[in-house]
């Protein structure tokens, strides 16, 4: 073999081994690439695993727990759809059913009821929720009521094509539940709780067309519907609940006596039952919204006036409206306070003005309730005999009891706004007023006019003499 030849065969072997050891570099090059990839797989599933774990707190966070004393809960149960579904044409039953829902709807909105689902073809709402309000278990009965005169009117069109027709069943029990919101921009509630699972009873245990309500519920809405006994349902660790068909209105509280429509004495009693919601809204923007230094124009004045005003409502024989109407100038009466201390009669009914039409106030009523705060404004020159009232409602501590502290009070407040000089000039002050007031009203003057005297003399004995 040549030299030449040698060499090349060298070349040759020292080729073949630089390769051997760049096919095992790169071999181990290829596991770990390999590797890395495994590992990069493994943190890009953590990442993902985190990421849902972090949404899913985020999610949680979102969610609040909600709790009510008093909600009613309502389950409408369309009987028919499977039915219909199988003998009619499945795409035209399912939008009826839906235009049904939508009605529904409606009525939920128009009587300010929650709804909290449909399952199939169950509709589910409650009353008292979101906002609480002891009104609930009457405008859910309303609303029950309204669904079935619907869903009768779409019966009626289906009979008149000879079709098959839908019906229903109501259940309904008022109590506590728990609710739990989900959603940001469209809050949707999750209601749980002994109350769900009765009112879910109440249905199954319901005929159809019927409005199947507890005892619960029956005791709060007796005196606006007619109501039959239905019987007994067996509720675990509670013993036997009583239940009650609802029939419709009171005919004395329905239009033309038919049960149907409410009347203006219903409407007159569903604002009275509705008062302590309003009552409670106005005593916390008074809470809230008054000075400090007003210690007589407080709280307490407005509950006072508020009592007084119904007392002599009714010794003076006036009618239910009038109540309300009296009840009501006397809850906004001095609210003006938290706006101005001046002219805080005209603040008072303007907010009045806004408040009341979403209380289902109408404006005549409105216009007599700033008619009435307007007339407590001093000197009191009050014209109608509710002004009357409401004028004697609103001075009535001049004959009480605790006119002595009372008085104090209002002293107390004059002098943190240096509108009065020492108790000197003000018992001479309270003598003139007292001296000159007088009640306007038969029973203000038999309730407190001998005791008024009693506290001129006795002021009187603590003016210095000149």
């Amino acid at each position: 073999m040549s030299s030449e030849e040698k060499d090349l065969v060298q070349r040759i072997a020292r080729l073949m081994q630089e390769n051997k050891k760049l096919s095992m570099q790169n071999k181990k090059l290829l596991d770990a690439n390999e590797s890395l990839e495994e590992e990069n797989d493994q943190l890009k599933d953590k990442l993902k695993e985190l990421k849902t774990i972090h949404q899913g707190h985020e999610g949680k966070s979102r969610e609040k727990t909600l709790r009510f004393k008093m909600a009613t809960v309502l389950f409408a149960d369309i009987e028919g759809f499977s039915r219909l579904y199988e003998e009619t044409n499945s795409h035209d039953i399912i939008d009826e059913l839906d235009q049904i829902f939508f009605e529904f709807d409606q009525i939920s909105q128009r009587f300010n009821i929650q709804k909290i689902k449909t399952i199939g073809d169950t509709y589910m709402s409650a009353g008292g929720v979101p906002v609480k309000n002891i009104t609930n278990p009457i405008d859910v009965v309303m609303a029950a009521l309204e669904m079935r005169y619907k869903l009768n009117d779409i019966q009626s069109k289906r009979l008149e094509n000879n079709k098959k027709i839908w019906d229903i069943k109501f259940g309904m029990h008022t109590g506590p539940v728990t609710a739990t919101t989900m959603g940001k921009k469209k809050v949707s509630y999750n209601l749980k709780g002994d109350t769900v699972n009765i009112a879910t009873r109440m249905k199954a245990s319901c005929e159809a067309g019927q409005i199947n309500i507890s005892v619960m519920t029956y005791e709060m809405v007796r005196e606006y519907f007619v109501c039959e006994y239905f019987g007994k349902m067996p509720v675990k660790y509670k013993g036997d609940v009583d239940m009650y068909y609802v029939k419709g209105i009171r005919p004395e509280l329905s239009k033309n006596g038919k049960g149907r429509e409410p009347n203006h004495d219903f409407n007159i009693r569903y604002l009275l039952r509705q008062f302590s919601d309003l009552q409670e809204i106005v005593l916390d923007i008074l809470e809230k919204g008054l000075p400090e230094y007003l210690y007589y124009h407080n709280v307490k004045h407005t509950i006072d006036v508020t009592s007084q005003a119904e007392l002599i409502g009714i010794g003076e024989g006036v009618n239910d409206e009038e109540i309300l109407l009296l009840k009501t100038a006397a809850l906004f009466h001095d609210a003006g306070h938290t706006i101005n201390y001046e002219n805080h009669e005209y603040h008072g009914a303007e907010m009045a003005k806004k408040m009341l039409p979403n209380f289902h106030y109408t404006q005549e009523q409105i216009n007599q309730i700033c008619d009435l705060i307007m007339a407590t404004k001093l000197p009191p020159e009050p014209q109608s005999k509710l002004e009357k009232i409401m004028c004697d409602a609103d001075l009535d501590y001049l004959g009480r009891s605790d006119f002595i502290p009372v008085s104090n009070t209002l002293y107390k407040e004059l002098k943190a706004q240096d509108k009065i000089g020492d108790i000197d000039s003000w018992n001479k002050l309270q003598v003139k007023f007292i001296s000159s007031h007088q009640y306007f009203t038969e029973t203000a003057n038999n309730l407190r006019e001998v005791n008024k005297q009693k506290q001129i003399e006795r002021i009187k004995q603590l003016i210095p003499d000149e």
